[in-house]
């Protein structure tokens, strides 16, 4: 983990960052940004996608719309809407910048018009590095995962990297490997050629 200077949320040095397997968080209580590179690092095998049974029963009944990009400031701000987060109003601003370049992106679930669940993250090459999910209905923000696991795989993805591991995440199958490990995985999903949108 290192300190963060006043450039750390450049979309330039954002991008390095990731390239490098480094990732920003702000302190909740001060705000302060720190770089981010676990080891062990948490990673779901695009090829070793687990879905709890309760959950592939709610994807069967398709309770929800699934988009992609349509509100992305909307759905890093409800990220963000917790009582203890490390999506600041800073990293809010950065990710919005990164979205407008073309590397943030988010996926939606709605009811009718009404936003429900989301995630974001990052995608450069073949790498995904999921950043930060909400949920407002039973399960949404899974159903949104499992649509973000289904359009890596169909578009060639090589990496969707978790950064930590949870008990959501590896319910769904998380692992962590050595950092080391990771590197090799990530200079390799770098080097793909990939399309989000």
């Amino acid at each position: 983990m290192l300190n963060g200077g006043p450039n750390i949320l450049l979309p330039e040095v954002l991008l390095v960052g990731y390239r490098n397997g480094f990732f920003p968080m702000g302190e909740p209580e001060t705000g302060r940004i720190l770089w981010h590179r676990p080891d062990p690092r948490a990673v779901i095998p695009l090829d070793g996608i687990r879905l709890p049974r309760s959950l592939r029963q709610t994807i069967r009944k398709a309770p929800y719309s699934i988009t992609i990009d349509r509100c992305f400031e909307d759905v890093i701000a409800a990220c963000a809407d917790r009582e203890d987060t490390w999506i600041t109003d800073d990293v809010i601003d950065a990710y919005t910048d990164l979205h407008n370049m073309g590397f943030a992106h988010s996926m939606e679930a709605w009811i009718g018009s009404t936003l429900v669940g989301g995630l974001y993250g990052v995608a450069i090459g073949g790498a995904f590095f999921g950043e930060s999910m909400f949920s407002r209905e039973r399960d949404a923000s899974k159903v949104t995962f499992v649509h973000l696991a289904e359009r890596l795989n169909d578009r060639g993805f090589r990496l969707l990297d978790t950064q930590y591991i949870n008990d959501f995440t590896a319910s769904l199958g998380a692992v962590e490997i050595p950092d080391a490990v990771y590197q090799s995985l990530l200079a390799s999903a770098l080097a793909v050629p990939c399309s989000f949108v």
